[in-house]
């Protein structure tokens, strides 16, 4: 893409606006392809995390997918309707709960993988070769950033 070509960013140029934008527009064109699996994106994110490591305490998992441990139980809550997780306590720590795959889930893993794939290449190929590791480094920053502090 050219410069002449490159779309004007709204807000004046505003970095947190554009990016909530961006965000939002594609949590809408994401959110297409995973409702046909009656799946939400938190859900989908969900699953992505306990698929790389089942077994985690819901404190944990609710960090791992950026979102707030506080409102994260109606997300599990959806997620074991549908049959895909189940809670047991934690040996370790009794106030604690782990969240584990079902074999459900794991019958799903591969076509659910697969969506999560085609979902990554497809926004991978509307980046530039040559900005594809900038643009990487930069969504590392920008998910460990504190404001605050």
């Amino acid at each position: 893409m050219t410069e002449k070509t490159m779309p004007m960013l709204r807000f004046d140029g505003s970095l947190w606006c554009n990016m909530d934008i961006a965000l939002r527009n594609l949590d809408q064109v994401v959110n297409r392809e995973v409702r046909a699996f009656g799946l939400s994106m938190i859900e989908l994110y969900i699953l992505r995390a306990l698929y790389e490591r089942d077994g985690q305490n819901a404190s944990e998992l609710a960090r791992e997918v950026g979102r707030a441990a506080t409102s994260f139980t109606p997300n599990l809550d959806k997620l074991q309707a549908k049959g895909y997780i189940e809670r047991h306590d934690d040996e370790r720590d009794r106030r604690a709960v782990r969240i584990y795959l079902t074999p459900f889930a794991e019958e799903r893993r591969p076509v659910l993988t697969e969506l999560m794939r085609r979902i990554d290449q497809r926004l991978c190929e509307l980046i530039p070769s040559e900005d594809y590791e900038a643009f990487l480094r930069v969504l590392a920053v920008l998910q460990s950033v504190d404001l605050a502090g």
